[in-house]
């Protein structure tokens, strides 16, 4: 067993002043890690107010004498960049009377207009209800980002346009196109200096450079496309054509970072002096701006468990379990990340938890995340709950 293999670094106590026993939750990861589901992984415990509990366990591989899980290691978050990086942006200029949310994509890019796309808007993206496939292998077709984004745009609709829902990341390749469009800045940029910059989200960005390399978790060893393994490289094939820079991938992370944004969105879009820089400035959103993209939306068409950009809690569906688990409330928002990243948020029990992990080290093929992340909700609920 590695000497690292479960650091502790933080444990406070509840609003009552009441402490926690979260021996189950170390025991589940640690199990885990054990079936080798993934080397490492980091755990924050929070509400709007300040972290509950913070540990990290395992090490970035598999590999006895490799460095150990801590506070300071850094993920590739996946698809928890649509959230983290591209909502958040998408929310800044709607707050902003930049961007209406019912306007047609064809109005930021008119060659999109084609094959039956040109009803969709920024809101059909957000929700999956946009008619787009819910993936592409770019990289077997696509040199550049020039290619990616004129598959895109002259490529046909999967299904009618708000007929059904389907997770796509090509709605989110899209959105990050349509903020840099406007902005008239990279998404990188954007999202730095609107959203983690006032956040001193410093450990927040896409492409990482050599200063930080060493505390990148690696992910997978490419041998399908590039052929070498990847750290500090975005995993998305997709996004890797971007030069990094996606709306649906790209962004890293660690867990402290996290928490700050998801405490943020939990106290309705404030933030707390210690977690800016000085600016004068008591919120990043408006609380209607939170509120209005963390709602379910509701429509008689489809089944969907999608608010804007954010998933919510889903009803089990034969053998599948919904990643948050069930004990979580129905007022929630959350995502999870191909590479085993996620954040989840309770809003009625004001429980914010942050899990990343690397769990396609060294290969995408194990889901064992899978029957951790749903026992690890239920377990957190039922230990801060007394249940």
């Amino acid at each position: 067993m590695k000497k690292y293999l479960l650091i502790f670094l933080f444990v406070a106590f509840y609003s009552n002043g009441q402490s926690f026993d979260f021996t189950k939750v170390d025991n589940l990861i640690l199990n885990g890690i054990s079936n080798k589901y993934f080397p490492g992984a980091a755990l924050i415990i929070g509400n709007k107010t300040d972290i509950m509990y913070e540990k990290y366990f395992g090490g970035f591989t598999y590999d006895d004498n490799d460095q150990g899980v801590t506070e300071n290691s850094i993920y590739d978050l996946a698809s928890v960049t649509k959230v983290i990086a591209t909502t958040s942006a998408v929310m800044k200029l709607y707050e902003s009377g930049l961007l209406d949310l019912d306007t047609k994509v064809s109005y930021y890019f008119p060659e999109f207009a084609v094959n039956g796309k040109e009803n969709i808007t920024v809101r059909n993206l957000l929700l999956h209800n946009s008619g787009l496939k819910a993936w592409v292998p770019f990289y077997q077709t696509c040199k550049n980002k020039a290619d990616v984004v004129n598959t895109i745009f002259t490529i046909g609709l999967e299904y009618e346009t708000g007929s059904k829902f389907l997770y796509s990341d090509l709605n989110f390749i899209t959105l990050g196109l349509i903020v840099e469009k406007i902005s008239g800045l990279s998404l990188a940029e954007y999202c730095r200096k609107e959203v983690f910059y006032p956040l001193k989200m410093d450990n927040t960005f896409f492409t990482p450079d050599q200063k930080v390399l060493n505390n990148v978790v690696p992910t997978e060893f490419d041998a399908n496309w590039r052929k070498r393994q990847l750290k500090g490289e975005v995993h998305d094939e997709s996004a890797a054509l971007l030069d990094g820079i996606s709306g649906n991938a790209g962004l890293f992370s660690n867990a402290r970072d996290l928490y700050t944004l998801m405490r943020v969105l939990q106290n309705n879009g404030k933030y707390n002096n210690p977690y800016s820089r000085g600016i004068k400035q008591e919120s990043l959103f408006k609380e209607e701006t939170v509120n209005l993209f963390l709602s379910k939306y509701i429509t008689g068409g489809y089944a969907s468990t999608r608010a804007m950009g954010w998933d919510t809690k889903q009803e089990p569906v034969g053998k599948y379990r919904s990643q948050c688990g069930e004990l979580i409330s129905a007022n929630c928002f959350g995502h999870t990340g191909y590479t085993g990243t996620s954040v989840w948020c309770d809003r009625d029990r004001d429980i914010v938890v942050i899990f990343l992990t690397n769990r396609v080290y060294p290969s995408r093929g194990n889901d064992g995340i899978k029957e951790i992340r749903p026992e690890l909700h239920n377990l957190i609920i039922k230990t801060l709950t007394n249940k």
